[in-house]
């Protein structure tokens, strides 16, 4: 991956009638990068892809791939291949034939085509499959077949629109491995839609995460979960609690009745409200004393077994309610069960601090 930039999305906007579907959405993508749109079903992702592709009309903004301003341009003058979420194969026509597809009509000869397709459908695992009609092959398959027919013209842009919804579990987890390995061999510039934070934290190199048609972050995976931007992409990306709290003064909060360290957001004046968002592995239970900031008392309201840990729902003093994640060395050792009684800290360094 190159650190120049080969997409550059400025201000895009997107409205049907009063409804903004996009609202400005800016950002850079660099050559060579994998890119998740990530967002609830309608916060405006397929519509921010379908603009890139030229599929859907801008109200507004502009749109730049590789230098060429291409915000006008009909799909046919873009330089992209596509993976629909229904893969739009070709009943009627062979793997080979839907692999080959976009290369009639470009000057190959039958013996360039011929080793194209033999090419690709060995790259993506499907060598001996040619022959094959869609219905004959399994969904996976299917969506491998897709992929091989949007690189067959060598795109300078992948654009994948939720590819992998349509598969069942375990079939998604071993493709979405796949396509992340096929695109790093190839070094293609690519763009997902996905409504699966999984499978965007676990492929992406950055994320959009999109609500209600603005991009409110758009970070790497891990700064994406460690440090969100807002309350909406802590809450939607992993699993987080929201206190509500007042800011007591610069870099202190009470929620619950207890006073807590954090870093505060500028210009607040004592009294206001704000939330205050902490990951359930975050909250500290070795280790706590007496003298430990930011600790909180509670009571072990109940314990979900969840495998390897255990979701603990903590109440605190005035109605405070926080959940933990405890493993099971540290449920064993301290031994927890519902109705204990035990202190637990919020580290400052964990804790994001918004407006209220």
């Amino acid at each position: 991956m190159s650190d120049s930039a080969y997409l550059v999305v400025d201000k895009v906007t997107k409205s049907f009638g009063q409804f903004q579907a996009v609202r400005e959405a800016s950002f850079t993508v660099r050559r060579g990068e994998f890119v998740c749109f990530l967002g609830p079903s309608g916060c405006g992702k397929t519509t921010l892809l379908r603009m890139i592709a030229g599929l859907e009309t801008m109200t507004g903004g502009r749109i730049v791939q590789d230098g060429r301003d291409i915000s006008w341009l009909p799909p046919s003058q873009r330089d992209f291949g596509i993976v629909f979420q229904s893969y739009a194969l070709f009943p009627n026509l062979t793997v080979f034939d839907n692999v080959a597809y976009g290369l009639r009509g470009r000057g190959k000869t039958d013996a360039e085509i011929a080793k194209r397709v033999d090419e690709l459908l060995t790259l993506v695992g499907l060598p001996g499959e040619a022959k094959k009609y869609p219905s004959q092959i399994s969904g996976g398959q299917q969506q491998r077949v897709a992929l091989a027919r949007a690189l067959a013209i060598s795109p300078g842009l992948l654009l994948l629109d939720e590819p992998l919804s349509a598969l069942d579990a375990r079939v998604r987890v071993y493709l979405r491995h796949e396509i992340r390995e096929l695109q790093r061999r190839l070094g293609v510039t690519t763009i997902m839609v996905t409504h699966d934070q999984e499978e965007a934290l676990t492929m992406a190199d950055r994320i959009a995460v999109m609500n209600a048609g603005q991009v409110e972050q758009f970070d790497s995976p891990a700064a994406v979960y460690a440090v969100p931007s807002t309350p909406f992409v802590a809450d939607f990306v992993g699993t987080t609690n929201i206190l509500r709290a007042k800011l007591a003064s610069p870099g202190r909060i009470v929620s619950g009745g207890v006073e807590i360290e954090a870093a505060t957001p500028p210009d607040l004046f004592p009294g206001a409200d704000v939330r205050v968002c902490v990951r359930p592995e975050d909250v500290m239970v070795r280790g706590v004393n007496e003298n430990t900031p930011n600790r909180v008392d509670v009571t072990v309201e109940e314990l979900v077994f969840m495998g390897s840990f255990s979701r603990a729902k903590l109440a605190g003093p005035k109605g405070m309610s926080i959940s933990a994640d405890f493993s099971a060395n540290l449920l064993r050792d301290h031994a927890l069960a519902t109705g204990a009684r035990i202190k637990v800290a919020l580290p400052a360094d964990r804790l994001r601090v918004f407006p209220g």
